[in-house]
């Protein structure tokens, strides 16, 4: 009976027009077949509950892939948009922005590094801009000569070091510094100097941070590559190896970053400051954007004409993303999220207690409210099994770990049926 009605609601017409079953027939005769997307259209979304084409509910445990940090539907959110919208969306950076400058001014006084900020779209164009921004402080302070007539850098410092499993974006510079050889060997050669260490190796990180190194990029906890934070001791060593040879460092916060960890910025657990951190996916909850904080050492080396971009920093984007840096920066906000960590975790503990012992669960990690679940056998089934059976979203982390990221808003009887 329930397939059949799942049958029916597939051939009910969306708000667009077509039939769920019309709209992925014509997915797949038009869009880059990129996604190995599940055959589910969500039409709505209220809090941590998407809502099917075929009529069905399903608790969202993965949030957009850590994008939609107030949950869906949110009141304060659509309420920021509309009236943004109804005002102004985009005008381009050769103009000033109402909510540029007041939301740059908020991040830059959040960090107890940076000077400025740059907006831009996603996590891979602040990655990338990162590591741009990187190399061309590496120019200033080396001194290297540029001859623009003959086309001359005499720039040495040139290498970048990255670690293993890594993600930082899927763009060429990014590509670069991200480890998985599946996504990089179809598209090399890459970006040439890149060095990958094993990751929270302190020794293996300073032998490989040299007086050639122009940036070092790490994520204080890696998301893709497993939900695995980096130590206390290895960050500190990477950070005395960059400053002994000036290499500029990057901490990679896309994921991590604005209270996901349970506080505003993931490296303040450890109190390890960067020279430059990227974020990108809750800054607007839903809508695109990201960007790059930076230290006066860096930005100082930067001019104008060096970098930019077209939609980044756009009177919607920013209208609400300040907005949602007011919410995701306030205090009970950020113990609300060490709270929920404390209780998922303890529920994980106790569920996974047997089949810890039996070797089905090999650990259970993260931080805050982005927490991995490592088993012994690839986690692919499990995911498909908590989707159709239990109608629960989750998502991978690498083959074998189970990766939680819901909604920061996530309420505790959502915890509790995840």
């Amino acid at each position: 009976a329930n397939a059949g009605l799942q049958r029916a609601y597939t051939n009910v017409p969306l708000k667009s027009g077509l039939t769920a079953n019309e709209l992925m027939h014509m997915d797949e005769e038009f869009i880059l077949p990129l996604y190995a997307r599940v055959p589910i259209v969500f039409t709505e979304g209220q809090g941590s509950t998407l809502l099917s084409h075929d009529g069905e509910p399903y608790l969202d445990f993965m949030s957009g892939v850590a994008v939609n940090a107030l949950g869906h539907g949110d009141p304060e959110w659509r309420e920021a948009v509309k009236e943004q919208v109804d005002r102004l969306t985009h005008i381009s950076n050769y103009y000033h922005c109402e909510w540029a400058a007041p939301l740059a001014e908020r991040l830059v006084k959040s960090t107890d590094f940076a000077s400025k900020v740059f907006f831009c779209n996603s996590g891979c164009e602040a990655n990338e801009a990162a590591l741009k921004f990187a190399r061309k402080r590496a120019v200033v302070t080396s001194g290297a000569k540029l001859d623009t007539k003959a086309g001359v850098n005499t720039n040495e410092k040139t290498e970048i070091v990255a670690f293993e499993h890594s993600f930082h974006g899927r763009s060429m510079g990014a590509l670069s510094t991200t480890h998985k050889l599946a996504y990089r060997l179809p598209f090399q050669p890459m970006i040439p100097g890149v060095k990958f260490v094993p990751y929270n190796d302190a020794k293996a990180a300073a032998a490989a941070i040299t007086s050639k190194t122009a940036a070092v990029i790490v994520e204080p906890v890696q998301g893709e590559g497993g939900v695995t934070p980096a130590t206390k001791e290895f960050l500190e060593a990477v950070r005395q190896s960059c400053d002994e040879h000036d290499a500029t460092l990057i901490f990679d916060e896309v994921q991590i970053g604005l209270a996901r960890s349970g506080r505003l910025w993931c490296h303040e657990h450890v109190g390890v400051m960067p020279d430059i951190l990227t974020f990108a996916k809750p800054i607007a909850a839903g809508l695109p954007m990201g960007g790059v904080l930076m230290s006066s050492k860096v930005s100082d080396t930067i001019q104008k004409g060096d970098h930019g971009t077209t939609f980044g920093g756009s009177p919607l984007v920013t209208r609400v993303a300040t907005m949602v840096f007011d919410r995701l920066s306030d205090g009970d906000c950020l113990r609300e999220v060490q709270r929920k960590s404390e209780k998922i975790s303890t529920e994980l503990t106790r569920i996974c207690e047997p089949h810890i012992k039996s070797g089905l669960v090999k650990q259970i990690r993260g931080l805050g409210l982005l927490q991995g679940l490592e088993l012994s056998k690839p986690v692919a089934k499990l995911i498909t099994h908590a989707r159709e059976e239990s109608h629960v979203l989750f998502i991978n982390a690498g083959d074998n770990v189970l990766r939680l990221a819901p909604a920061l808003t996530v309420s505790d009887e959502d915890i509790d049926v995840a």
